[in-house]
């Protein structure tokens, strides 16, 4: 299997950091005049020691002894794991932070000539533009703004290789480890937020209750208030009613009662009329009250009944006359008007 980046690789195999990463064989392959290059690779091909071409995929023809391979360059995404490694907050807090780097190699040749081992390379600007952006920022913002750490990085990255001919499409952060203080504090935190958040909620709740049970109330009230308000009017319209009514009644009386007098015997039935009203108010006088108001000749019925029709005749006399003669102020506007 050929190597993917470039010869030189082998030999730092004796580096742990690298020998993680490495991804071939330590051998490049030869020149045998007639080469098939596999396809998402790039072959850099040196003629006399200098560069001369990169061969594309498929068939391709060399000079032996003159060209050589000298690197070869994987065109597809590559995976890198960026090891553990410990960044300091902007508030002083410790953090322990991983991560993975996604790139790919747009130029062969500056990826070739451009750096030394591109691989290595930008796992090592991830790493100290991962702690720089971490030290920019603080604790909360860490868990808060992960999307926005994870472009900042990639952005610094691109910046900085971009004439090592490589491009990192994405940076992800895996894990963060805290100290196990800062993880009891934050546990604390949450709980305290929780319990906060449980108070305000039973506060708000009976605030709820007792805004409820004080609407409640006051449309208890309004509604009483309104339906003693259609009482007092129905019982008032009910007593207009009656007063009218009973009103209408006694003018039918009355009515009736003048137009009886009239007839032939009408002052006896009047005079008998009167009497058995005399009885009766007599008769009830001693139930009603203990105190009694009597005439001298109160056992004289007749005489009662005398002078009560004599007061009625009376009246009538002078009804009758002024309807003769009307008063002069009349008379003259009669006059007047004629």
């Amino acid at each position: 299997m050929f190597p993917r980046m470039f010869a030189q690789r082998d030999l730092r195999a004796s580096v742990p950091l690298l020998a993680s990463h490495m991804r071939a064989a330590s051998s490049l392959p030869m020149n045998t005049v007639l080469l098939f290059v596999p396809q998402q690779e790039a072959w850099v091909v040196e003629r006399m020691g200098r560069f001369h071409r990169i061969l594309e995929p498929g068939l391709n023809i060399l000079i032996p002894v003159v060209d050589r391979i000298k690197y070869v360059q994987s065109l597809k995404e590559i995976v890198i794991d960026i090891p553990e490694q410990t960044a300091i907050s902007l508030d002083n807090v410790t953090l322990s932070i991983d991560g993975v780097l996604y790139l790919r190699i747009l130029d062969p040749y500056n990826a070739s000539y451009g750096v030394e081992d591109p691989e290595y390379a930008v796992t090592q600007l991830a790493q100290t533009t991962m702690r720089s952006e971490l030290g920019k920022i603080t604790l909360d913002s860490v868990f808060k703004e992960r999307e926005s750490l994870n472009a900042n990085i990639v952005k610094a990255i691109n910046e900085a290789s971009d004439m090592w001919g490589i491009k990192c499409l994405r940076y992800e952060i895996k894990d963060i480890q805290l100290p196990e203080r800062v993880r009891d504090a934050m546990q604390m935190q949450v709980e305290a937020e929780r319990r906060k958040r449980a108070v305000v909620l039973e506060s708000e709740g009976v605030r709820e209750s007792e805004v409820n049970k004080a609407e409640g109330m006051k449309r208890s009230q309004i509604l009483l208030s309104e339906g003693e308000r259609t009482k007092q009017i129905n019982f008032a319209d009910g007593e207009a009613m009656a007063i009218t009514k009973k009103a209408i009644a006694k003018s039918e009386a009355i009515n009736r009662i003048a137009e009886a007098l009239l007839h032939q015997n009408g002052y006896s039935a009047a005079t008998l009329s009167i009497a058995e009203q005399y009885v009766n108010a007599f008769a009830k006088l001693a139930k009603e009250t203990n105190t009694l108001l009597l005439p001298t000749n109160a056992g004289d019925v007749q005489s009662m009944v005398t002078q009560a029709l004599a007061i009625y005749k009376q009246l009538d006399e002078k009804h009758v006359f002024a309807k003769r003669n009307p008063p002069l102020e009349e008379s003259k506007c009669t006059d007047e008007s004629s």
